[in-house]
């Protein structure tokens, strides 16, 4: 459709209208009347937007902030200026002092990226955006900024297992992708787009998160709000790497059991192993006797259809009385149950519970605030534990409304069957699902570790491979929403093709934006011509919004400057848009423009 041809006020009006009569219709169970301006907004494009309206796009901006944008883009094309952007800052400073030099970075990169100081300093920003139709996820983005040596060795200590003094060595059975390798013990490596934690101590781990507390409180003075967390700052990672090996080799071992009974090669939720033959298999391969694993599946569902699929065989791992009893797994070999490495120490159990506490109480902070709590992905070796927390405590905490979301790593090749198979959960057990759909972050540390270590790249391909997983994944969570509402998905992307794909596909199932079902998210400074548009035509979107003093912000910045770098050289979108926006004010008289709201 012709985006042009529509505008906001109009589809807003048209859609409240056809859901108006919708509902008196329904009411009377008669057909609803249909207004010959509706019916043109339906036939046609029944909501567009238009991302070439840079009067609309801009209207937030003095033409001061447009050029402060067009300056810090062309900058992030000079590769001298990125790659040497830390000791170009220090060299400001030194130059210029402390003073001068921050009044240089408000007006430059800090200005274009980061809100302000404090959280009362950025509330004019979130109050003016709130104005303009765009919410803000707060995010305080002081980073550690440690050497590579420094990063190496906290990251080393903190996934070396302690073991009992006088506890039996026995052999370690972990396979080197869930092992810590000092070469990639800095995991900041080729990441430009996700800030890293490194553990410390458990105080250190406290501290993220009465940090991460208070993002939730002040995102629950705005309606509808979002906050974010990272499972890697509230703890040991040490559990998120076992943890993660013993789910994957359970997977595994589900899959060799279905193999048995010629099921190999189908979906994945259609491996529906015979109850008896699995129980025969299990006691042949001498896993337990035959008792104790008739015992597994006498659940009060587990079973009862007499045939067991992939998420029964996940509920088997539920132990929560001793952390340490899940970290077991099938040796396919032998048959039995064998644990990683010997047992942890009462320290580390401790250790290990207190990260799942800090869970716990920043899941009861955001149902108190009303907030929707995003937990953030990371390395595929942290990501199936942390997946399967976020799902335990989606189970817990989005029993009436969507409060926790997990998010999926579309450029991951088992995007897809984790989405199918934790939405399938969620329709069985009657809560509500919620996704950030995201492209991913690690790609290019992922695939040289796997390269270097020596196991399969979990990458897809290309990114044109990628971009089909984002849209498959979406498509698949918004027939779910059109089915039964009870799912809820952030289309956190950058990417206009994408948000021009989802905006298609609400369209085609009649979702409407105000029905709050499908969120948009971009980072602060970036892509303003996506999210202020999508704003003011009614859809919920958000701003990533980070804060926090310039001098420890500075880790930030230069992962935007490197993120933008590629951003600005691949297109040259955003700038042509703002130099347009430029001209139009010039030749208007507007160039003193100033927002209104």
């Amino acid at each position: 459709c012709d985006a042009r041809q529509a505008q906001p006020a109009n589809l807003l009006l048209a859609w409240q209208n056809r859901f108006a009569s919708s509902t008196r219709a329904k009411e009377k169970n008669e057909v609803p009347a249909v207004d010959p301006a509706c019916t043109l907004v339906e036939r046609r494009c029944e909501v567009c937007v238009d991302f070439d309206n840079t009067r609309e796009a801009y209207k937030s901006k003095t033409t001061l902030e447009l050029l402060r944008s067009l300056l810090v883009f062309k900058l992030c094309t000079f590769d001298f200026v990125v790659d040497k952007n830390k000791e170009l800052m220090d060299l400001s400073k030194r130059l210029f002092g402390q003073r001068v030099f921050e009044k240089l970075m408000k007006m430059t990169f800090y200005g274009q990226f980061v809100a302000g100081g404090d959280q009362d300093s950025i509330k004019p920003l979130i109050e003016k955006n709130q104005a303009f139709g765009v919410g803000s996820v707060l995010d305080y983005s002081v980073e550690e900024d440690l050497t590579q040596e420094e990063a190496e060795k906290k990251e080393m200590d903190s996934l070396t297992v302690r073991r009992v003094i006088g506890c039996r060595t026995g052999v370690d059975h972990r396979e080197k992708k869930y092992k810590a390798h000092r070469q990639f013990g800095d995991r900041r490596g080729g990441v430009i787009s996700a800030r890293t934690y490194f553990y410390a101590d458990e105080a250190k781990c406290d501290q993220h998160m009465e940090t991460f507390v208070k993002c939730i409180k002040a995102s629950g003075d705005s309606v509808d709000g979002f906050s974010a967390i990272k499972m890697t700052a509230l703890g040991r990672p040490q559990f998120l790497l076992q943890f993660s090996e013993v789910l994957v080799k359970w997977r595994h071992f589900f899959s060799l059991l279905a193999a048995q009974q010629g099921k190999d090669g189908m979906a994945v939720l259609d491996q529906k192993l015979e109850l008896e033959q699995l129980q025969e298999n299990l006691a042949s391969l001498g896993v337990g006797a035959k008792q104790d694993i008739e015992n597994w599946f006498t659940g009060e569902k587990l079973g009862s259809s007499g045939t067991i699929d992939l998420l029964d065989w996940n509920s088997l791992i539920n132990d929560r009385t001793r952390i340490s009893h899940l970290l077991v797994v099938p040796n396919v070999e032998t048959g039995h149950l064998e644990p990683l490495l010997s047992r942890f120490t009462e320290e580390e159990e401790h250790q290990m519970k207190r990260m799942l506490q800090r869970m716990d109480i920043l899941a009861k902070h955001a149902v108190e605030s009303g907030v929707r709590l995003m937990v953030d992905a990371e390395q595929t070796y942290f990501q199936p534990a942390i997946s399967r927390l976020t799902l335990e405590m989606q189970r817990i905490f989005n029993t009436h409304k969507p409060i926790i979301f997990n998010t999926y790593q579309c450029y991951l090749k088992e995007a897809y069957d984790n989405v199918m198979v934790d939405m399938e959960l969620s329709q069985r057990e009657g809560w509500y699902f919620g996704a950030k759909l995201v492209r991913g972050a690690y790609m290019h540390q992922e695939r040289q570790r796997a390269a270097e270590i020596g196991y399969d790249d979990p990458i897809n391909p290309d990114y044109e491979a990628t971009n089909r997983m984002y849209h498959r994944c979406l498509e698949y969570v918004l027939e779910e929403i059109d089915r039964n509402r009870k799912a809820n998905v952030m289309v956190a992307s950058h990417n206009e093709n994408t948000v021009t794909f989802t905006l298609q596909k609400m369209n085609e199932i009649r979702l409407s934006p105000r029905e709050n079902k499908v969120y948009f998210g971009q980072l602060l400074g970036m892509c303003d011509q996506i999210s202020f548009p999508l704003g003011q035509a009614g859809f919920p979107v958000y701003k990533y919004v980070p804060y926090g003093p310039v001098n420890e912000v500075i880790p930030y910045l230069s992962r935007r400057a490197q993120e933008n770098r590629g951003f600005m050289k691949g297109s040259q979108r955003e700038r042509s848009l703002l130099w347009k926006e430029l001209k139009r004010r010039l030749f208007s008289g507007q160039l003193l423009y100033k927002p209104i709201y």
